[in-house]
């Protein structure tokens, strides 16, 4: 018996194996969105998307969070026709319309309203204990940053009005104890977050809750927002995902995704500036774009206005004749070779 062998025998843990062996790296769940740059926002991968883990949604109000988050969730439940939704709810901002927009059957979605951080520990700890690695669930919670302490909920019941110190303590519990069960399960949590502006001579967003959201996320997105405007109406917004911690995606990447009041997400957002960076697109004229030949240079009919490069008519050609899809993987992912500075977006 080789010295492996009999480690591995020893082991106390029954989940021990060869790393080259072991399921929790080589048997990944990725999940796609339709959305081909909010996946490599996720995963530095146009086919790739969200994995297991943790996965925070930070911003200030109507910044599209809880939309992001049942984006992720529909291609979740669309991948696996059994796969089941827990939703937990301390906010109620998202009636049955909201998850029906996003192509949600509401049949498939276990909605558990929750007041206080240990409510939600000791729910959410019960329920993943009782799942297997087979169980297909996604975890959303929405939101952790609305969400009191059971300490500051006694306190305002007994009329004290004493500082609460244990919130972020609580927080960083409930995520330290997640984390391990997301991971061995193959099981995704979003949790919806919100930020605060540092106080300084120059302010920057800080995602509440404390440290232990930062140790535990295998994903942070901090988002922004700019107008879309025609004229002088607003038809929409940009909503910019700054990518503040990822294991997959180059921090501090930005990420444009445009949203009509019309047409909803637009799903060839966020690509034209980066494929204009590689020379895929070109800009022939002010208000035209047009595809580039790879080879040549060639500058390539027909020239359109920048409302068609929202069409995958124009992308489709791209992705299917060149090496873009690589080109954003090197753009964007860990490990990857090119580099980019983009023009800072707030």
């Amino acid at each position: 018996m080789s010295i492996m062998d009999k480690l591995k025998k020893n082991s106390k843990v029954k989940t021990t194996e060869v790393l080259a062996d072991s399921k929790f790296f080589n048997d990944k769940d990725m999940i796609a969105t339709d959305t081909p740059m909010i996946n490599v926002a996720l995963s530095g991968e146009v086919d790739g998307g969200l994995a297991p883990g943790l996965t925070v949604l930070a911003g200030p109000s109507k910044h599209f969070k809880t939309s992001f988050a049942l984006i992720m969730a529909s291609a979740y439940l669309k991948k696996y026709s059994d796969a089941v939704l827990l939703f937990y709810d301390s906010e109620f901002g998202s009636p049955q319309q909201y998850f029906e927009q996003f192509g949600i059957d509401t049949t498939r979605v276990l909605h558990t309203p929750i007041t206080n951080v240990e409510e939600l520990k000791f729910d959410i700890v019960g329920q993943l204990e009782g799942l297997d690695r087979k169980d297909k669930v996604i975890i959303v919670i929405d939101s952790i940053g609305n969400l009191a302490s059971k300490k500051e909920m006694e306190d305002a019941i007994n009329e004290k009005s004493v500082a609460d110190m244990s919130r972020a303590k609580a927080l960083k519990g409930l995520f330290r104890m997640c984390t391990p069960y997301l991971n061995m399960k193959n099981i995704p949590l979003v949790a919806v977050n919100h930020t605060y502006q540092e106080i300084g001579l120059f302010p920057k967003a800080i995602v509440s809750g404390g440290t232990g959201i930062y140790y535990s996320a295998d994903n942070i997105w901090i988002l922004g927002r700019r107008q879309n405007k025609k004229g002088t109406d607003v038809v929409g917004y940009d909503f910019v995902i700054n990518v503040e911690k990822s294991r997959y995606v180059k921090e501090k990447s930005k990420i444009p995704i445009s949203v009509s009041w019309q047409g909803g997400v637009q799903k060839w957002s966020g690509l034209l500036d980066i494929a204009m960076q590689g020379k895929y697109v070109a800009k022939p004229s002010n208000g035209w774009y047009c595809r580039v030949n790879q080879e040549t240079g060639e500058l390539l009919e027909p020239k359109v206005r920048e409302a068609q490069t929202l069409e995958e008519e124009f992308w489709k050609p791209i992705f299917a004749d060149t090496n873009f899809k690589d080109y954003l993987t090197d753009v964007y992912k860990i490990g990857g070779k090119a580099t980019i500075d983009f023009e800072e977006i707030t």
